[in-house]
């Protein structure tokens, strides 16, 4: 089950990754606004050092707790023993709502929004903006995910499942990608679209503490932190913090949360 686990979520990340680059380069939304070239090796040197400790210091992550959970009949779910189907079902919305309540709270506290803002300094939007995570934020988020699959007592399947659609949503609603109006507006009743995510990543704070979904648009309708359309309309808003106008490289991002600056 581990090397399936480890297939499922390798095959969405690589598979989904590169067709979404395709499709940027294909049918972009909006011009480049920062040079790749300043840009993606930074990016993409944050996941790599994000999985790599995440591998050292937390070993299998939720996907463990949920085997160590399932043997030994740990957490709600386990006990419950409601049918395979509802119980993968109910697994993947609590574990969604989870990862919407833990994105507002990095907004709310100044300590945990210095820990995000690494996230939102990227001075352009586009696929590899979904992998610009500080380390420290990676490993508090996967600490509170297996906290919650503990509770839960998630299915293991369920708990694989949601980590891949997590991963694969989050390139797909940070990418630089053209959908027709009618096709974002059908898309974003199930799914947080591109343009629904983009305007979370706006320079204007209101909008940044805005459309804070990853995976399902629901929770931000119900909670009061939608936003259909930033201001200054898709082709002219402006992306990123002002206080880091510039990309940085991976070394300065890593210390980015030390720095003071925007109103964190």
């Amino acid at each position: 089950m581990t090397d399936a686990e480890n297939l499922v979520r390798l095959g969405a990340f690589l598979g989904i990754g590169v067709l979404l680059l395709a499709a940027e380069a294909a049918w972009p939304r909006r011009a480049t606004a920062a040079s790749r070239r300043q840009r993606w090796p930074a990016n993409i040197g944050l996941v790599v050092v994000d999985t790599l400790l995440l591998r050292l210091l937390l070993g299998a992550g939720a996907v463990g707790v949920a085997y160590w959970a399932q043997a030994d009949g740990i957490g709600l779910l386990q006990a419950l023993a409601w049918p395979a189907w509802i119980e993968f079902g109910f697994a993947l919305l609590a574990l969604d709502l989870l990862i919407y309540a833990q994105h507002r709270l990095m907004h709310a506290l100044p300590p945990l929004w210095r820990l995000h803002r690494v996230h939102h300094s990227d001075p352009g939007f586009d696929v590899t903006t979904a992998l610009r995570f500080h380390p420290l934020e990676i490993l508090l988020s996967m600490g509170l995910k297996m906290g919650a699959v503990a509770v839960l007592g998630a299915p293991v399947w369920a708990v694989v499942c949601f980590e891949a659609l997590l991963n694969a949503t989050s390139m797909f609603n940070h990418a630089n990608l053209d959908l027709s109006l009618r096709t974002d507006r059908w898309l974003r009743r199930v799914v947080v679209t591109p343009d629904m995510h983009r305007v979370h990543h706006s320079i204007h704070r209101d909008e940044t503490d805005s459309n804070f979904g990853f995976n399902l648009p629901w929770w931000d309708h119900l909670f009061g932190s939608y936003r259909a359309q930033p201001r200054e309309g898709h082709d002219s808003m402006r992306i990123g913090l002002e206080a880091f106008p510039r990309p940085g490289g991976l070394l300065r991002l890593v210390a980015q949360p030390l720095q003071r600056g925007d109103g964190g």
